[in-house]
């Protein structure tokens, strides 16, 4: 199959797209015939060396760790999913961005979701989930989402107002437009954020998620008025030391799905900056390591 790889650490050079032997699932694991696949942070962050003593990968590796596509072989014991099924979801840290993937969660992909959407989605739904499940119940709150223009960022909108909070959400001006789309009311981040907030919510807000790790998670303690009603995907140094809940990405079949169907119901449709073929992965990654993507960055197959 062709791959994208990297033999060594190091910036997008290291990226070559070449043959590379097939993968095939173990128990409890799918393969899937990639139509595209998802680029996030962990990816380049990997690539990078960055985090290797966090998330070691044995070279030369395939970058990725999300995909849609349709299911071509399944391990041992899977249920519930059969060959020929198009189905979004992950794998590990790595293996994505080729045109074969093993997958050790997933759910099958809503019609309505183009295969860059669908490609997009897993990721970000279940790490935007984990986050927002820290905080408890969502309807007839307020909840605040710093970075809410981001991948991660605009699922929790997406998902949080399908639950039946009041969102606000911050980002650039040039992203509000994009946010009220989703069903946030949009404000900028930085410096007189209380304020603000204090207009657009003049009864408080109930809770809020940091997606951004933008140095902001006292202040937004500060302003939930207690760290258990904070949650933050991205700023592990401060979470600890605020007693702030740290939620991770997990490779959740059970998320997926509540994902699956609220796409199905057409209250969640994942977001899309750009796409690029297989051939221009060097480009895609730099992208997105400039960060202050609105939505996904994917690499169509």
């Amino acid at each position: 199959m062709r791959a994208v790889r990297y033999h060594q650490y190091g910036g997008v050079e290291t990226l070559v797209v070449e043959q590379v032997p097939d993968p095939h699932p173990g128990p409890g694991e799918i393969r899937v015939r990639v139509a595209a696949a998802g680029v996030n942070p962990v990816d380049w962050k990997v690539r990078s060396g960055a985090v290797r003593e966090v998330l070691p990968v044995d070279l030369p590796a395939i970058p990725g760790r999300e995909a849609v596509g349709v299911v071509d072989e399944t391990g041992a014991g899977v249920r519930g999913v059969g060959v020929g099924d198009r189905v979004f979801g992950l794998g590990g840290v790595t293996g994505a961005t080729a045109e074969l993937a093993v997958l050790s969660a997933w759910a099958h992909a809503p019609a309505a979701w183009t295969d860059e959407e669908a490609a997009g989605a897993a990721l970000a739904s279940v790490t935007a989930m984990g986050g927002l499940r820290a905080l408890g119940p969502l309807r007839g709150r307020t909840l605040l989402i710093e970075g809410a223009a981001g991948g991660v960022g605009s699922a929790a909108v997406e998902i949080a107002v399908a639950r039946g909070a009041t969102v606000i959400g911050t980002a650039s001006e040039r992203n509000h437009a994009f946010l009220t789309s989703l069903g946030a009311v949009p404000t900028t981040y930085g410096t007189g954020l209380a304020e603000r907030l204090a207009a657009l919510a003049p009864d408080g807000v109930d809770i809020a998620l940091d997606t951004a790790a933008s140095g902001s998670l006292a202040d937004l303690v500060a302003i939930a008025g207690d760290p258990a009603r904070v949650s933050t995907i991205a700023d592990h140094a401060n979470a600890q030391r605020l007693g702030v809940w740290l939620a991770n990405a997990e490779n959740d079949s059970t998320l997926l799905a509540e994902a699956g169907e609220l796409g199905r119901e057409g209250r969640y449709t994942p977001r899309v900056e750009r796409t690029y073929p297989l051939e221009q992965i060097a480009a895609a990654h730099t992208y997105a390591e400039r960060g202050h993507t609105r939505g996904k960055v994917v690499v169509r197959l």
